[in-house]
C-alpha cells in the first residue's frame, strides 16, 4: 500500500486514497489535516468516550473503597482498644483506676454527661414526634391526663424554662469567654508582629541538678580550668546510681577537672532546696557567676563564651538565658505538638519580652546568673514548685535585667509519654498561680514602673496561666456542648472556626515545618485545657496538688541513650567518638551492668484518664444533638474534638515509659 503521506511534498499531501471500515468503534475519531495535526492538543470540550469514563469511574470507586477501608480499619482499631481498655482492662496500669486529683471536676463532668444523654434521648423523641414548639407557637397542647400529652407538656415547659432562664446565663458566660478569647488573641497577635531587633577573665561555678553517667559536655567546656568549678547535685535515693556518679566524678577529677559531688541526705524543698544548699557552700563566694543545667541538657563547648561576655560592662544584668533545642522533637505526635508550643514560647514570647522589657521567666536551666543578683533577690526559696519563675520575678522587682539569646541552643528532650507531659503541665500551671498569690503584694508595692507592673500581673501571670486555660476549657468543653442543647444561646461561627484556626496558624509560624499539624495542634491544645484548668484552680486556691513536685520522666535520648549505644559497640568504638574520650578498661567495667540490663524487656502499660474520657463522650453526645439542628460545622468540630479527647483518655498519644 502506498504511503498515506508524502513527507517530501511541500504543498499538499499526495497518495492513494484508502477507505477503512470498522465495526462497533469504541474510540473517538479525530480528523487530521496535516502531519502536525496529530500532535496538537485535543480540545477538552470533546469529552471522553464510554470506555475512558468507565475506567475513570472504576478508579475513583477504587480510591473511595480504599479510603473507606482505611477509615474502617482505624475505627475498628480504636473500638478494639476501647474494648480492651474499658471492658477487659488489658494493658491498663492499676494506678489509672484511681481518680487521683480533680475528683470534684470529674464528678461535675460525669453529671453533665448523664444529663446530656437524658436530654438527647428526650430531644430525639420530641424530634421524632414532630414537636417543634418555636416553629409553631400555636401548637395544640393535649390534655395532661393523656400520657402523650404529659410528655408534650413537659417538653413545652422545658423549652420555655430554657429560653427564659438558662439561655441568658449561658449566653452571658459565653460572651465573657469570647471577650477573654479576643484579648488573648490580640496580645498573641501583637507578640507575633513584633520583630526583635570579648572574652574576658571571670570565674564561674556550675550548679547541676541530678546528673547520671555523662559529664563530658560540661567537663569539656571551653573555659579556663582554674576559673571553673562544677557541682554535681544529686538528690537520688538509689545507691547504685550514686556509686556510678561518684565514679564519673572521680574519673574527671583525675583529669584535672575541678568537680565536686554533693548528695543531700535530707531532701527538702525539691530543686529549690538542692540549689539553695549548693549555693550556701563557702567556696561559692569566690565565684561571680553560676550556670545551671538540668540532667538531660547538653551545653556546647562554647556555651560560656557565648553567654558570660554579655555581663561585661553591664552591672545591671542579672541573667543570660539560652534556648532549648530538642533532640526528640520528631519522635512522635506528642513531641511534635510540644515543639510547636515551645518554639512559640522561645522565639516569640521570651525574645520579645527580652528586647522590650528586659524581663522574662527563667526557664530553670540553660541560663547563667550573676550570683549577686540571686543573693540580693533573696536566693532560692522553697515556697512554690516553680522556683525558677519565683527567683526571676523577685530579681525583676529588684531592678535586675535579663537577656535572652535565641541563637545559643542547648540540647535537651521533651517528654514522650502523655503521663509525663500531663504532670509537667500541671506543675507548670499550678505553680505560677500559687506564686501569683504570694508575690502580688510585692508587685504592687515595688518601685518598678506601672507599665512593668501591669505586664507582670496581666501578661506574665494572668494571660497565659489563668485566662488561656479558663476560656479554652469553659468555651470549647462546656459552653459549646451546652449550646447544642440550648440553641437560644449560640456561639458565632468565627469563635468556633475562623479565629482559632488563624491564631493556631500564627502560633505555628515559628515552627514552619509543623504547619501540616495545625488541626491536631488545635484539637490537642483544647484537650490539654482540662489539665491546665484543673492545675490553675489547684494553684489559685492552694489545693494539695499544687505542692507536688514530680520529676518529669524522660526517655534519656539526650544522655543515657548515648551511653547505652556506647556499651553496645566494640572496644574500638568505645574509645572513639565524643561520648567517653579516653575511657579506660576500669570505666568500661563500671558500664557493664548497664549492658547486661538493657536486653530485659520493659513492661509498658497505658493509663486511663477519666476526665478526658467523660468529656469525650460528652462532646460526642453534643455532636449527635447538633445533627438535629442541622449545624454542620458545629457537628464536625464536636466530632473531631470528641475523638481527640477519646484518644487522649485512652492514652493513645505519645509513648508510655515505665
Amino acid at each position: 500500500m502506498a504511503p498515506f503521506f508524502d513527507w517530501r511534498a511541500k504543498d499538499s499531501p499526495k497518495g492513494t486514497p484508502v477507505v477503512v471500515k470498522m465495526e462497533n468503534p469504541n474510540f473517538s475519531i479525530v480528523e487530521i489535516d496535516g502531519p502536525d495535526a496529530a500532535f496538537k492538543p485535543v480540545e477538552k470540550s470533546r469529552g471522553k468516550n464510554a470506555k475512558q469514563v468507565r475506567w475513570v469511574l472504576l478508579l475513583k470507586a477504587n480510591q473511595a473503597v480504599g479510603f473507606v477501608t482505611w477509615l474502617a480499619s482505624i475505627l475498628w482499631a480504636v473500638l478494639g482498644t476501647i474494648k480492651k481498655r474499658l471492658i477487659f482492662r488489658q494493658g491498663v496500669d492499676v494506678a489509672s483506676e484511681k481518680l487521683g486529683k480533680g475528683k470534684l471536676l470529674f464528678k461535675i463532668i460525669k453529671a453533665f454527661l448523664v444529663i446530656s444523654l437524658l436530654f438527647l434521648a428526650f430531644e430525639v423523641l420530641a424530634y421524632l414526634k414532630g414537636w417543634h414548639y418555636f416553629e409553631n407557637p400555636d401548637l395544640y397542647i393535649p390534655h395532661t391526663s393523656d400520657i402523650q400529652g404529659l410528655f408534650h407538656l413537659v417538653y413545652v415547659s422545658w423549652l420555655e424554662f430554657r429560653a427564659e432562664y438558662i439561655a441568658p446565663i449561658v449566653q452571658s458566660l459565653s460572651m465573657f469567654c469570647v471577650v477573654l478569647f479576643l484579648i488573648q488573641s490580640m496580645i498573641s497577635k501583637d507578640h507575633l508582629t513584633i520583630t526583635p531587633w570579648f572574652l574576658f577573665k571571670s570565674q564561674c561555678v556550675m550548679s547541676w541538678r541530678y546528673m547520671s553517667y555523662l559529664f563530658q559536655q560540661v567537663c569539656q567546656l571551653d573555659w579556663p580550668r582554674d576559673r571553673l568549678l562544677i557541682q554535681v547535685l544529686d538528690d537520688s535515693d538509689d545507691e547504685s546510681i550514686q556509686q556510678l556518679i561518684k565514679g564519673e566524678v572521680s574519673k574527671w577529677r583525675q583529669q584535672g577537672i575541678n568537680i565536686i559531688y554533693r548528695h543531700r541526705l535530707i531532701r527538702t524543698g525539691y530543686k529549690a532546696g538542692n540549689l539553695k544548699s549548693a549555693m550556701s557552700c563557702d567556696y561559692v563566694k569566690d565565684y561571680e557567676f553560676v550556670a545551671i543545667f538540668d540532667a538531660d541538657f547538653q551545653p556546647t563547648a562554647d556555651f560560656l563564651k557565648q553567654t558570660v561576655p554579655h555581663f561585661k560592662d553591664n552591672p545591671e544584668l542579672g541573667l543570660v538565658q539560652g534556648r532549648w533545642a530538642f533532640v526528640n522533637k520528631d519522635e512522635n505526635l506528642l513531641t511534635r505538638l510540644q515543639n510547636i508550643n515551645l518554639c512559640f514560647h522561645f522565639e516569640i514570647e521570651q525574645q520579645v519580652n527580652g528586647v522590650f522589657l528586659n524581663f522574662f521567666g527563667f526557664n530553670g536551666t540553660a541560663g547563667v546568673w550573676r550570683i549577686k543578683a540571686l543573693e540580693e533577690s533573696g536566693g532560692w526559696l522553697e515556697r512554690t514548685t516553680v522556683e525558677d519563675m519565683d527567683i526571676a520575678v523577685r530579681a525583676h522587682l529588684n531592678g535586675w535585667k535579663f537577656i535572652y539569646l535565641n541563637d545559643v541552643k542547648v540540647l535537651c528532650e521533651v517528654p514522650e509519654s502523655f503521663e509525663a507531659y500531663r504532670k509537667q503541665q500541671h506543675r507548670w500551671h499550678s505553680g505560677p498561680m500559687q506564686l501569683f498569690r504570694l508575690c502580688l503584694p510585692s508587685v504592687i508595692t515595688s518601685k518598678i514602673s506601672i507599665w512593668k507592673k501591669a505586664n507582670l500581673i496581666f501578661l506574665f501571670f494572668l494571660l497565659r496561666k489563668l485566662i488561656l486555660p479558663f476560656y479554652s476549657f469553659t468555651l470549647f468543653c462546656v459552653i459549646l456542648p451546652l449550646t447544642m442543647f440550648i440553641p437560644e444561646a449560640e456561639l458565632p461561627m468565627w469563635v468556633i472556626c475562623y479565629v482559632p484556626i488563624l491564631m493556631t496558624f500564627l502560633n505555628i509560624l515559628p515552627a514552619p515545618k509543623s504547619i501540616p499539624f495545625i488541626a491536631p495542634y488545635l484539637l490537642f491544645e483544647n484537650t490539654m485545657s482540662v489539665t491546665k484548668f484543673n492545675a490553675m484552680v489547684s494553684g489559685l486556691f492552694q489545693l494539695g496538688s499544687s505542692y507536688e513536685w514530680i520529676v518529669t520522666k524522660k526517655a534519656g535520648r539526650s544522655s543515657e541513650s548515648d551511653l547505652l549505644a556506647v556499651v553496645d559497640q566494640d572496644m574500638k568504638a568505645l574509645i572513639q567518638p565524643q561520648i567517653i574520650r579516653g575511657a579506660s578498661e576500669s570505666d568500661l567495667s563500671e558500664l557493664s551492668p548497664l549492658k547486661e540490663q538493657k536486653p530485659r524487656p520493659i513492661k509498658k502499660s497505658n493509663k486511663i484518664y477519666r476526665k478526658e474520657l467523660a468529656l469525650a463522650f460528652l462532646l460526642l453526645t453534643a455532636s449527635v444533638r447538633s445533627l438535629l439542628s442541622a449545624q454542620g460545622l458545629h457537628f464536625y468540630f464536636l466530632l473531631f474534638q470528641g475523638v481527640t479527647f477519646l484518644l487522649v483518655g485512652l492514652d493513645l498519644i505519645g509513648e508510655q515509659i515505665s
